[in-house]
């Protein structure tokens, strides 16, 4: 099956582990094993033991029991029988996507966004109408325009919330207009919730509001913990689940025992980890917000509720061109807009550990910015 290009792979993964300053990432800084065993009480001894007496046979098929708990913790209208998991956030995307889509639907993508929901089920031939969001609008969907383009073979409207690049985030009530449109048409909607949590309140999910809603995540991002490639999707639809735990079994059939057992010592923890994440993010948000009313060529629309932003420039240069040439110069690297179709951009991550290794890469891009 040809696909295009997963951009932001192809751009950030090579360059990586080269960069001086990566400014271009989405994680909140990973968290070591010693630290999450400090956080969580978790006796380190006994696990020691766990790991070298466990026999390294399959997984639990449906997901370690002690996972699906805390995963379904994290939920208001979850329960662990809701929940599938899944290799990393990319891997349930994948599944719903090629496991719920068949010839003849067509495929509401909201964008800017994550690549995988326009590109897989383009590869598969199936129609894709984008839903622009606008950025004066502080990238919020226009719910007349994702009226007038979703019908009765509108079999998914896909988004993620809060937003991937942007940052903006959808609350309960702009949601509903969201799901009346697609309760309308007998719509799934898939919302890929990787960032959900960094709010000091509640933030609910789609499946909390929606019966035929899929949410899908991971420990990648906010648990900081992306080499588990521990995700999930969470859905209280009996068809959709059926669907994806068949999918499942033909890309992965589970995952591996010791990363799903860490993903659940961590998830137990929710509310430690979460205010690790914000005890890291907030304070690198108003230092990079600092950063960017220094410079008035840059603007940002809508606020972030994530790690990223995308920061939009009026240089008269293409967003591609620019960010490689810092890059090449600085060794700062930033996530160029192309990556999520949109121009004269680029997303920046603030998810630093290190708050002044942030700051001396602010400081060493802005000095490229001030001979432009």
């Amino acid at each position: 099956m040809p696909i295009k290009d997963f951009k932001v792979e192809k751009w950030l993964n090579p360059r990586d582990a080269h960069c001086r300053y990566n400014l271009g990432a989405s994680c909140v800084k990973a968290i070591s094993l010693d630290e999450l065993t400090e956080l969580s009480g978790e006796n380190k001894d006994e696990l020691t033991k766990y790991f070298f007496e466990t026999h390294l046979h399959y997984g639990a098929f449906f997901g370690l029991p002690r996972l699906l708990d805390a995963i379904a913790s994290t939920y208001k209208r979850a329960k662990p029988e809701m929940v599938l998991t899944f290799h990393g956030g990319t891997g349930a995307n994948s599944s719903v996507l090629t496991g719920m889509l068949g010839k003849g639907d067509n495929v509401v993508a909201v964008m800017p966004n994550y690549q995988q929901h326009y590109s897989i089920p383009e590869a598969l031939g199936i129609e894709v109408r984008p839903l622009h969001l606008e950025k004066e609008e502080g990238y919020k969907p226009d719910p007349e325009e994702l009226k007038r383009i979703t019908d009765s073979s509108t079999k998914l409207i896909t988004l993620t919330n809060p937003n991937n690049p942007t940052g903006a985030y959808m609350n309960a009530d702009e949601l509903s207009e969201i799901i009346a449109i697609a309760e309308k048409n007998g719509s799934y909607i898939l919302c890929d919730e990787i960032y959900r949590g960094l709010a000091d309140e509640y933030m609910p999910s789609i499946v909390d509001l929606y019966d035929k809603g899929i949410a899908t995540s991971s420990m990648s991002k906010i648990y900081s913990m992306a080499g588990t490639r521990v995700g999930w999707a969470v859905t209280r639809d009996k068809k959709a689940y059926e669907l994806l735990e068949n999918r499942r079994s033909y890309d992965s059939i589970c995952n591996g025992v010791f990363d799903e057992l860490i993903s659940a010592i961590a998830l137990e923890n929710s509310d430690k980890m979460l205010a690790r994440a914000r005890a890291i993010v907030r304070p690198n948000k108003k230092i990079v917000d600092e950063w960017i009313r220094s410079h008035p060529h840059l603007s940002v629309y809508g606020k972030s509720f994530t790690t990223t932003m995308l920061v939009h420039y009026d240089y008269d240069i293409d967003e591609v061109e620019l960010c490689t040439d810092i890059y090449e110069k600085t060794g700062v690297l930033l996530c160029h807009g192309d990556c999520f179709e949109e121009k004269k951009c680029f997303r920046l991550g603030f998810g630093f550990g290190d708050s002044e290794l942030l700051q001396n890469g602010l400081d060493t891009l802005g000095r490229y910015l001030s001979l432009l």
